[in-house]
């Protein structure tokens, strides 16, 4: 039987879980259903609901299944509605996920996310669930098209996959082995971005600064590649490089570097070029050399150490981040003293603070020596309050700078309440700040002078001292004048995470809470 004619254009939602490839991921997916003639749901249920999943939770699965719970009466109750699931747990469960939810209608992989439109469509013709999980990457995702959720930040894939063997990993198994992108190509997305108002960009990569190495021997590389490493520099410096080139751009970022691929040449690339941001974040999971050779991180303390100490002496008022994970199995309380002595030697401005929990499919789940619940909890919050203590001596040192802020939208959640609005500076912390007089809209630059701090934002109350109007403004204003485009539950913002719903930098596991 053939399914019904539509009279109307079918509406889908989009939710979002894990780190932010698969928020970049759900952006390409909105612009791909978008372009197949499907337009966000607003109030209503949606037609499509899709869920982009991440694998690195021990109970990923649960929620899941959970959500896909709550969603079968609504399906039932809604004619020709379907639902797809994709990312990474599904490139892991692949069949699984209709034994165990019937109802679903699609499930694809995290190599094949431009199948999505055709498989929904087959679905509906033939009535039945469509699986199709590919291997190895078809198409580069920024290839595809997209639906940011930004007008004036934009995350810019160089690289999927990974080539590292961390053994609390499951990425790179669902990711596949880095491959990267072209320089022209990524350097041409970038300005293409600029041209429609982007003033920041995030370079991201499960392990951005390898880029380059997906290209193989030197000598088998692109031209472009060779010619921006010829002076002996490495790719991503070069590219680091080349971004301070493009015109118009004001800010770049990049997540989530690994520290055996962070060189020198990376960081002078950084201090050097004027539009690559003072802030840098730099998992480093553990401090104990014992458990760094355990999780197959290929760096000890020292070595993290002096790449912090080389950041800080390149560019003095860098703000430094990290991953943490505490009770990895076999560590002891001398491994947790190590890591508690990196911290007050690093000096973050904030961690993601993780507390260790199997992934099925990883060497680590089925290691001797699993820590007993409470004892990773005691570590647990005692890296924390260290952290918080930390983070805020950090930011109490930013009292009576004067800031340059891009202001943002939905950063402050308390904005309306105390009649603030809020961005980030450059090192990309939060800033509340007093509104002022005139108009400012998400996307403008506005300079304050900080007057108050906290561990995790800063606040300031003084008349703001000037506003800058930006192009990012004017895209701001010109699509919230196309009018209202719905709401994507599940998915992270740009900025600070809502309550519940961290965003895990790069491929590191889910956050238990926000840092």
């Amino acid at each position: 039987m053939s399914a019904p004619l539509e009279t109307s254009p079918r509406t889908y939602e989009i939710r979002t879980y894990g780190c932010q490839m698969n928020v970049h991921d759900s952006e390409r997916l909105s612009g791909l259903l978008e372009a197949a003639g499907y337009v966000r749901a607003a109030e209503a249920e949606p037609d499509v609901v899709v869920f982009n999943t991440c694998a690195v939770r021990e109970n990923a699965d649960n929620r899941l299944y959970g959500n896909l719970g709550h969603l079968r009466p609504v399906k039932d109750g809604h004619p020709g509605m379907q639902i797809a699931v994709g990312g990474c747990l599904a490139q892991k469960d692949r069949d699984t996920i209709v034994k165990r939810a019937p109802w679903v209608d699609v499930v694809f992989g995290t190599h094949n996310i431009g199948a999505l439109p055709a498989l929904l469509e087959r679905s509906r013709v033939l009535s039945e669930a469509q699986v199709e999980i590919e291997e190895s990457l078809v198409t580069f995702p920024s290839t595809l098209p997209t639906r940011r959720e930004s007008p004036y930040a934009a995350w810019v894939s160089i690289s999927v996959g990974c080539n590292n063997t961390c053994t609390f990993c499951i990425v790179p198994s669902l990711r596949g082995k880095e491959k990267d992108r072209r320089p022209g190509e990524i350097l041409a997305e970038i300005e293409a971005l600029v041209g429609e108002g982007v003033l920041e960009i995030t370079l991201l990569g499960q392990n951005v600064n390898a880029y380059g190495s997906g290209f193989g021997a030197l000598s088998a590389a692109p031209d472009e590649v060779r010619a921006m490493t010829a002076d002996g520099s490495s790719a991503f410096a070069g590219l680091l490089r080349a971004c301070g080139n493009v015109d118009g751009l004001e800010r770049v970022r990049f997540t989530s570097p690994h520290p055996k691929d962070f060189t020198d040449d990376v960081i002078a690339a950084m201090a050097e070029t004027p539009n690559v941001m003072p802030s840098l974040h730099m998992p480093l999971q553990s401090g104990a050399d014992a458990v760094l050779r355990a999780m197959r991180r290929s760096y000890r303390q020292e070595r993290y150490l002096g790449i912090i100490e080389k950041v800080r002496a390149a560019i003095p008022d860098a703000a430094i981040t990290t991953d943490i994970i505490v009770g990895f199995p076999g560590e002891t309380e001398a491994d947790f003293e190590q890591t508690l002595h990196v911290v007050r030697e690093a000096r973050f401005s904030s961690a993601f603070t993780f507390q260790y929990s199997k992934r099925p499919g990883t060497p680590a789940a089925t290691m001797d020596g699993q820590l007993p619940k409470e004892v990773v909890q005691e570590r647990y919050e005692r890296l924390v309050a260290l952290q918080e203590e930390i983070s805020w001596s950090e930011n109490k040192k930013q009292l009576g700078r004067t800031l340059e802020v891009l202001v943002a939208e939905g950063e402050g959640r308390k904005d309306e309440e105390t009649r603030r609005l809020s961005g980030r500076a450059s090192d990309n912390r939060l800033v509340h700040f007093q509104a002022p007089d005139e108009p400012v809209r998400p996307g403008d630059m506005v300079t304050v002078e900080v007057t108050y701090a906290a561990p995790h934002h800063l606040v300031a109350d003084k008349p703001v001292q000037n506003v800058r109007r930006t192009r990012a403004g004017d895209a701001w204003e010109a699509r919230r004048a196309e009018g209202p485009k719905g709401v994507s539950l599940g998915m992270p913002t740009i900025g600070r995470p809502a309550q519940g719903q961290a965003a895990a930098p790069g491929c590191a596991v889910q956050a238990t809470t926000p840092a």
